[in-house]
């Protein structure tokens, strides 16, 4: 647990510029990781070992692209609201935003179970139908890790933690989610595309 009553105003400023660092490092790092699948994707299509073969996606895609959507709209009016001092609106819009990651992931996993009744499955003997599983399961791996940091930020505005470190807590928290959001677009037109 941090208490930042027991740092220097130059040891806070210090630590908040490392974890913003970190955290610009690891969402460079998630990038990288995407853009190697989906050059391992366009490499292996262009073989042509699956030539033919279109796998149709699942209208839940579109719903969950919406939810995850509205999603940054209701996290970034959060932010706003703490900005403003308003705990019961960040509160508010927090769990909105919570529920509607949690949207996301009940959508995301309803889409395998569609892909699965069209007896399209992770482990098959067409590997381009496999990677949607494998694009789809690694985003929701840091939906769940953005669900904990906003849970995280909903825990410290119920507290409440000083203004200065929930609004630090809210913009990393934005930035990251927001991320997760255009991450997620990315992913989806680009299996559009190549499908």
């Amino acid at each position: 647990m941090e208490h930042t009553e027991d740092y220097t105003t130059e040891e806070l400023i210090q630590s908040r510029k490392a974890k913003k660092f970190n955290l610009w490092l690891g969402m460079i790092g998630m990038f990288m990781m995407f853009a190697a699948l989906s050059s391992g994707f366009i490499v292996y299509t262009a073989s042509g070992v699956d030539k033919g073969i279109k796998t149709i996606l699942p209208d839940t895609f579109i719903y969950s692209t919406i939810v995850i959507l509205v999603s940054s709209l209701t996290l970034h009016l959060a932010y706003r609201a703490t900005k403003r001092e308003q705990i019961g609106k960040q509160k508010l819009y927090l769990l909105l935003t919570i529920a509607l990651g949690i949207a996301f992931f009940v959508l995301q996993t309803d889409a395998w179970s569609v892909l699965a009744d069209r007896g399209i499955y992770f482990v098959n003997n067409n590997a381009s139908q496999s990677f949607i599983y494998v694009f789809t399961g690694m985003h929701l791996a840091h939906i769940i890790a953005g669900l904990i940091v906003l849970v995280r930020c909903l825990w410290g505005a119920m507290k409440p933690i000083p203004f200065p470190e929930n609004q630090f807590r809210m913009n990393l928290a934005g930035i990251f989610w927001h991320f997760l959001d255009l991450l997620w677009i990315y992913i989806y037109v680009f299996l559009l595309l190549n499908q």
